[in-house]
């Protein structure tokens, strides 16, 4: 089983130079996503949950970044799903990045408030329809957002951290629709030379936490809104 740290290293090692990007900035961006969610629903697989989706490249199963899932309040694409016959949609994870500068005001700010929305539309819509579900959102951030910070105003890095931590910690299945089981911000700096990713729970900027260590603590919830079907052994998820 490979930690989800190294399986994500190299998907975002894979991806190209994102400066040969610079007047194609959403394919480059959706070219990351793509590759953290297939990065993701391996590490997913690999733990037993093995329906997850997107499906590697030639299995019979439907490949991409996002599969359209039935909502709430509407159908909605998702990153990485999966669900099965008997419990519908048991564990997600939405993927939004940021990873260009705005022009005018030099920082990463711009898009923070859309990404935002977006995420919660999604924990909405999908815990609605499912309010068992577990969901997990990771706002990935270019490292630079870390240091684009002024006198005036905090670092993107810091404001998002204060902009979320309403929106993580959803630990009952009866909880605020709009809350996340739990909400991760990642500096990530992707470069074909050696990519870096530090993920960090949100609400929590000065603490880091590994991949393996985030989806250990889902799997584990998995179990246990599930307990009659479900188990976890040695860091895998078991059908009872």
């Amino acid at each position: 089983m490979d930690s989800v740290d190294t399986l994500l290293k190299h998907a975002l090692d894979a991806l190209a130079s994102k400066e040969g990007y610079a007047k194609r900035k959403q394919a480059y961006s959706q070219e990351m996503s793509a590759a953290i969610a297939s990065a993701f629903s391996e590490a997913v697989r690999q733990r037993g949950m093995r329906e997850a989706l997107p499906a590697p490249p030639g299995s019979d199963g439907p490949s991409g970044s996002e599969r359209r899932m039935a909502g709430g309040i509407g159908a909605k694409k998702v990153d990485v799903t999966w669900a099965t016959e008997e419990c519908g949609l048991i564990f997600s994870i939405s993927v939004k990045t940021i990873n260009w500068r705005d022009a005018r005001s030099g920082n990463f700010q711009k898009n923070l408030t859309n990404r935002r929305g977006d995420l919660l539309f999604e924990a909405v819509t999908l815990h609605r329809r499912f309010p068992y579900a577990v969901v997990l959102g990771f706002l990935f951030l270019d490292v630079g957002a870390l240091r684009d910070g002024t006198d005036l105003r905090n670092s993107t890095f810091h404001n998002a951290h204060q902009r979320l931590k309403l929106f993580t910690g959803r630990d009952d299945p009866g909880d605020r629709e709009e809350q996340f089981e739990r909400l991760y911000i990642v500096l990530v700096d992707a470069d074909p030379q050696g990519s870096q990713a530090t993920c960090y729970h949100v609400g929590d900027p000065a603490e880091p936490v590994s991949f393996e260590q985030a989806f250990h603590e889902a799997i584990v919830r998995v179990a246990e809104r599930n307990p009659d079907f479900y188990e976890v052994d040695d860091g895998r998820i078991t059908r009872l």
